[in-house]
């Protein structure tokens, strides 16, 4: 294992931020995909649980300094039912974001995706949480390779119960709230996440995370995007992201 994925295990173990990895940093983001695997080897997540895409929004690209989307792997440990509790004390400064997200019926391969083929690939369609940490400092200084690297921020999540006859909703027109400690602090429609939610699958699959890892697996589960700005928390709360017409997801810091 190389001493980038050693630094970016070491902070995580140790929860704290981040440093720049100097010399040891990669260079382009398909070196930064391919130390994210490392990464999920030494944590036994081969194949991945799922995956995390992060800045599908434009705001999000901007709020980054992204020129477009990335994405991350997901441990099982971060496929977790709607209502479940965490420690808000167990993340490094936490914040929380509003999904839609999927589950895989079958295999996409990596390469080139038009939305209809992944719309052939999806099982299951619901809303979720996103949780993230801001464990970095200067994100220029840090560069993208490396945020890729260390997963895009992504720390756990919660996925609701799966919508019935989504096909026939017209996902980019859903609205999503955001609510933390029981007020609106958010909220943005399905068309911000390129378009259309499941431009962003699409996208997935001809990624440099897709082709790092060898595609796309049956059984995965993909948080789409955040169709808000990531909300930081101040301390333990209760927060919801409730889709029009896909139901909601929950979870509590405590």
């Amino acid at each position: 294992m190389g001493a980038a994925a050693e630094a970016i295990l070491e902070a995580g173990r140790a929860r704290r931020v981040l440093a720049p990895l100097g010399a040891a940093a990669p260079g382009t983001e398909a070196e930064g995909y391919a130390v994210q695997r490392e990464v999920a080897e030494a944590l036994g997540a081969l194949p991945p649980a799922g995956f995390k895409i992060g800045a599908t929004t434009r705001k999000m690209q901007e709020y980054l300094g992204l020129g477009g989307p990335a994405a991350g792997f997901v441990t099982a440990a971060s496929v977790n039912p709607s209502g479940t509790e965490f420690r808000f004390a167990d993340f490094v400064a936490p914040g929380v974001e509003c999904e839609i997200g999927v589950r895989l019926g079958r295999d996409l391969p990596a390469g080139p995706c038009t939305r209809a083929q992944a719309a052939e690939a999806v099982a299951e369609l619901f809303p979720a949480i996103e949780i993230v940490e801001r464990r970095y400092g200067d994100l220029v200084e840090l560069g993208t390779p490396t945020l890729i690297a260390d997963r895009v921020f992504h720390a756990s999540g919660v996925i609701g119960a799966p919508i019935a006859g989504w096909r026939g909703i017209d996902l980019a027109a859903v609205r999503g709230r955001f609510h933390v400690g029981g007020q609106v602090v958010a909220e943005g429609h399905g068309r911000e996440l390129l378009g259309h939610p499941l431009e962003a699958l699409a996208w997935l699959a001809g990624s440099g995370a897709a082709r790092a890892f060898g595609g796309l697996r049956a059984g995965q589960v993909v948080w789409l995007g955040s169709v808000t700005l990531p909300v930081w928390l101040e301390g333990p709360c209760e927060v919801v992201a409730d889709f029009e017409g896909l139901g909601e997801a929950r979870l509590r810091l405590t």
